[in-house]
């Protein structure tokens, strides 16, 4: 089965998390290790261009269309939708966040 590529595009609100959690990195684990962690992360996203149907419908967002996913990497939650056309980056966040903040992703608007 051969998935069309769809464009990624970021949040405003997910860039923000993704330097906050960049800062939180080099402050608790050193610079070599944010670098690291901050650069698969974002391998990870744009690989979201094939590969958005690979993850499961977030279970605090379901839909009739599994629009709203998420993919998880170490202890983070990346939420995004897809559409017809792209792949939304709505936020990324820490697992440990309660559950209004990831329904709270659904009214990003880009």
């Amino acid at each position: 089965m051969e998935v069309e590529e769809r464009e990624v595009v970021v949040s405003n609100l997910a860039l923000q998390s993704l330097e906050q959690i960049y800062e939180y990195g080099i402050e608790t684990f050193a610079i070599s290790a944010a670098n690291i962690f901050i650069e698969e992360l974002f391998i990870m996203i744009t690989q979201l261009s094939t590969r958005y149907h690979l993850f499961p419908e977030c279970r605090y967002l379901t839909t009739k269309n599994k629009t709203y996913r998420n993919l998880i990497f170490g202890s983070y939650l990346v939420l995004y939708r897809v559409t017809s056309t792209r792949i939304e980056v709505l936020n990324v966040l820490h697992s440990s966040r309660s559950i209004a903040a990831i329904k709270a992703a659904k009214k990003v608007t880009f």
